[in-house]
Formats: C-alpha cells, sequence, structure tokens
C-alpha cells in the first residue's frame, strides 16, 4: 500500500501530450486553455430545454403504429404447460435422490 504522501491533491493538470515545437504538429487543446461552451446555462435545466431534446430526439418516421399493440394470442387459445411437462420420466436412469 502506498503512503498517503504519495496522493496528488489539488487540480490535476497533464499538457506532457501537447504538440511541442519541432514535433510532429497534432491540433491538440491543452489543459489550461479556455474553450467555448456551447449550452447556455440559463435555459439548459428548463422545461422547454427539455421537451425540445424530447422533439429531437423522437424521428417520427420511425414510430410504428398499432400495428404490434396488443399483438397477443387470442383468448383461450394459450394453455398452460404442466407440472412434469419437459421433465424426465422415471425410464431416463437418473437417480430421484435419496429417500
Amino acid at each position: 500500500m502506498s503512503s498517503n504522501s504519495e496522493i496528488p491533491t489539488g487540480n490535476f493538470q497533464d499538457n506532457d501530450y501537447k504538440s511541442r515545437p519541432g514535433q510532429s504538429e497534432i491540433p491538440v487543446t491543452s489543459d489550461d486553455a479556455p474553450i467555448e461552451d456551447p449550452i447556455d446555462a440559463a435555459t439548459a435545466d428548463s422545461d422547454e430545454q427539455l421537451e425540445r431534446d424530447d422533439r429531437d430526439a423522437i424521428n417520427k418516421e420511425n414510430i410504428i403504429g398499432d400495428r404490434t399493440r396488443g399483438a397477443t394470442k387470442k383468448s383461450g387459445t394459450y394453455t398452460e404447460p404442466g407440472d412434469e411437462e419437459g421433465l424426465p420420466g422415471p425410464e431416463d436412469g437418473t437417480s430421484s435422490g435419496s429417500q
């Protein structure tokens, strides 16, 4: 086990992955670079936004009508399996356990 003195404290920031001049340049944003937040904090957690998200998430063209709703067997055509159905019979050679 490691001691508590080895555990870093505070905000962690690691810019080692950032490209250095002269190395192969791959655009990477550093941890301390400001980024633009596209979410408006004033309206992000509102009922209107939730309704808008629901509307955007549901593609009405993918909704099937009532064709599959209530697709069950007609009344009286379903019979439940018996208590012994699917169980091996006494002739299969298995033991019934100690009696």
